[in-house]
């Protein structure tokens, strides 16, 4: 019987498929079954974009959080309104911490200043066909300091900053009205740690 290790998962191959911005690998592989024998030879196409991290902006003092609004081409294409709420994110690059990302993004989408940070979890976007894996936090800003608009012009970003009250927040969540899975992950494990942020960060 072969075990259901990493190690017992055999690479045949690999074959580049594209390259730009993103990069499409296509694998060939063995695993073993769950029954213990080892499979044939299986194909599938990888995209890999590299590691993003996520941050979600929370003052405790004014109870607010701070979102970003931009266009997204996957949800036009999907035909549906693509200017969507989401939390600040951006790419791990080499050398790089998801620490240290998410307080840039925060920086460059929202003009806001991380002060504390607190991770909340670490995931695989779409583990059937990506490599990319997602690291998330919330983080201490002051919702009266951050922009209105911001991005970088140099990766033609436009962005909305969106300050909004927790509760208005919350009332979105519960109506599903977030569309985004970073957004609505961060915002189930803010919905649940809320009480203990504002302890842990706030003045009072």
């Amino acid at each position: 019987m072969v075990g259901r290790t990493l190690e017992n998962i055999e690479v045949i191959g690999k074959e580049p498929l594209y390259q730009r911005f993103f990069r499409v690998d296509e694998y060939f592989f063995k695993y073993p079954h769950y029954n213990g024998e080892m499979s044939g030879v299986v194909s599938r196409e990888v995209m890999e974009r590299g590691n993003a991290a996520g941050i979600l902006m929370y003052d405790p003092d004014r109870d607010q959080l701070v979102f970003v609004e931009q266009m997204r081409v996957g949800v036009f294409i999907a035909n549906e309104h693509p200017w969507i709420l989401e939390c600040a994110a951006g790419i791990v690059d080499p050398g790089e911490t998801p620490e240290q990302v998410v307080c840039r993004e925060a920086r460059e989408e929202a003009g806001a200043e991380v002060l504390e940070i607190e991770p909340i979890i670490e995931y695989f976007s779409s583990p059937g066909g990506l490599s990319e894996k997602i690291f998330l936090f919330c983080g201490h800003v002051h919702a009266d300091q951050v922009a209105d608009f911001a991005g970088l012009q140099s990766e033609d970003e436009d962005i909305r900053v969106v300050v909004m009250s927790a509760e208005e927040a919350e009332k979105r969540m519960t109506e599903g009205k977030f569309n985004n899975a970073l957004t609505i992950i961060a915002m189930q494990w803010f919905m649940m740690n809320k009480a203990n942020l504002r302890k842990k960060w706030g003045r009072s």
